[in-house]
């Protein structure tokens, strides 16, 4: 069955979205390990704190991130 799969090419909109990605890479800071106890899933805009990877609602980034990952508009979840 897995013989019949077409070779996978991208599309116009998986190019559109890697020019995206770049754009935004190159105006973040944004890295596959934590800054000291700065971390995505202690971030405020991670939006599930219990899983590995989860969704960034940073207006900036909008992505899905690793939990261990860190940039540069952490934040720190309110207190209360």
């Amino acid at each position: 069955m897995a013989d019949d799969l077409p070779i996978p090419e991208p599309k116009e909109i998986d190019e559109k979205l890697s020019l995206q990605l770049k754009h935004l890479a190159e105006d973040a800071v944004l890295k596959g390990v934590p800054y000291g106890e700065e971390k995505c899933d202690n971030c405020l805009y991670y939006l599930e704190p219990d899983a590995k990877l989860a969704y960034c609602w940073h207006p900036k980034l909008r992505i899905l991130v690793g939990g261990q990952w860190w940039c540069q508009w952490w934040e720190a979840i309110p207190k209360g």
